[in-house]
Order: C-alpha cells, then structure tokens, then sequence
C-alpha cells in the first residue's frame, strides 16, 4: 500500500501517480459505466488514458454504455470520485482491466480512500475481480 496528500482541486490517477513518484501508465483509475441493458461495468485503465466506450460496450456484448454520474457513485460501489476501487465494491459487477495491465509486475489501484493506492500484480488483480482483460482506451 502507498499513500500521497491529497489535492482537491486534482483527484486524477496522473497526480496520484506524481506524488507517488511512479509512471501514470501503472497506475490505473477504475470507472463505472452502465450499458443499454441497464448494467454495472467497471472498469480499469492506466492513469493517463482516455476509455473507449465502444471497446468496453463490445467486450461486455453490449450495444453501448456510458460512464455514470458522479453522483451515482457512492451508492453503486461503497466508493467516492477519487477513492474508487476495483475491489470490494458493493456489488460485485462485471470488471475489465486493459490488457496493457499485462505489460507490468505490478500496477496500482485504488484502496478504497482518497490518497492510498494498492500495488499488486496484474494476475492477482484480475483474479480477484474476476476481470476479462481485454484492449480499452483510445488510440
């Protein structure tokens, strides 16, 4: 587990990563969308990227999804913008992780706070989360 300050004004997984002091593409954010079917999808990309919708919605054989409401958050995952967790959420919802997760020993996450990260391997991640790890952000 690593910890940083905290910044308000900036909640990005890119600062998270400076104040860590490691690379923003080890470090991946967790969002929350919902597809045409009305499901919960999570998931996971590196800090810096942008998630492709189409991408998400195809591997989770859906038509299309959007990413939720800010406001949706804390009653759907237990968690708040900033402190959103891939893990232990309060239900368990379809998960993705970026394949580009396979490129590393170990990537972090967030622990569930605002300023605490987890690091863990990929493998353990996905295995945790019951995570498909396919092709996600925008090229």
């Amino acid at each position: 587990m690593s910890s940083y300050e905290v910044d308000e004004e900036d909640l990005s997984a890119v600062h998270a990563a400076k104040s860590l002091g490691v690379s923003p593409e080890c470090v991946f954010k967790t969002l929350v969308a919902r597809d045409d079917a009305k499901r919960i999808l999570v998931a996971c990309i590196p800090a810096a990227e942008e998630i492709d919708l189409k991408a998400l919605a195809k591997v989770a054989n859906a038509k299309r999804c959007e990413l939720v409401a800010v406001k949706e958050l804390l009653a759907l995952t237990g968690y708040i913008r900033g402190g959103c967790s891939p893990l232990a959420m309060k239900k368990q919802y379809l998960t993705f992780i970026d394949a580009s997760a396979l490129e590393h020993e170990n990537i972090y996450v967030s622990a569930g706070l605002r300023g605490v990260q987890l690091v863990l391997s990929p493998f353990v991640l996905i295995q945790a989360t019951h995570a498909q790890c396919e092709p996600l952000i925008k090229h």
